[in-house]
């Protein structure tokens, strides 16, 4: 039996322990601009179960964490209409870090730098599992995505583009 992979603690996971959150940890190999396609793949799960963590500004550069089913995309124009601005964006990569405290690749909506409102595409919530990043590139934690609503506040939204 291959000897499971150690990963130090990250503000997410502490997160999760500090609440109290059931979680299973799940190290792969990160591979540059692989994205939720190769971590599924590596882990042997459906991409749709595994959750991107993305970091957006509306139009006055205000953050917004979005979750997202790996297997679809945002529409912001709708993603903007749902949440009352008028104008969503990807933030750059070095912004997205400064608000996250964490590497792009690695962002967790656990246990960010800056507290920030999180949407929720309203799906993902029906799902048994989820895989969401653990707060670190190439590490994924297993949990109950109702915690998302129970312990960030995310709030569902219709957003996903296929």
């Amino acid at each position: 039996m291959a000897k499971a992979k150690h990963v130090s603690e990250t503000p997410a996971t502490q997160f999760l322990k500090k609440n109290g959150i059931p979680h299973v940890g799940h190290a792969y190999e990160y591979v540059d601009h692989g994205g939720t396609a190769e971590s599924a793949r590596q882990l042997k799960v459906a991409e749709h179960a595994v959750i991107k963590t993305l970091i957006m500004e509306d139009e006055q550069a205000k953050p917004h964490v979005v979750l997202m089913h790996g297997d679809r995309e945002v529409s912001l124009k709708n993603l903007a209409r749902q949440i009352g601005t008028k104008k969503m964006q990807p933030c750059r990569p070095d912004v997205a870090s400064r608000h996250s405290g964490y590497q792009v690749g690695g962002t967790s909506p656990f246990g960010t730098r800056k507290q920030m409102p999180v949407w929720v595409e309203a799906s993902i919530l029906d799902l048994p599992l989820i895989y969401i990043n653990g707060g670190r590139r190439g590490y994924l934690v297993e949990i109950d995505p109702q915690v998302l609503v129970s312990a960030l506040g995310a709030v569902a939204v219709n957003v996903g583009n296929e």
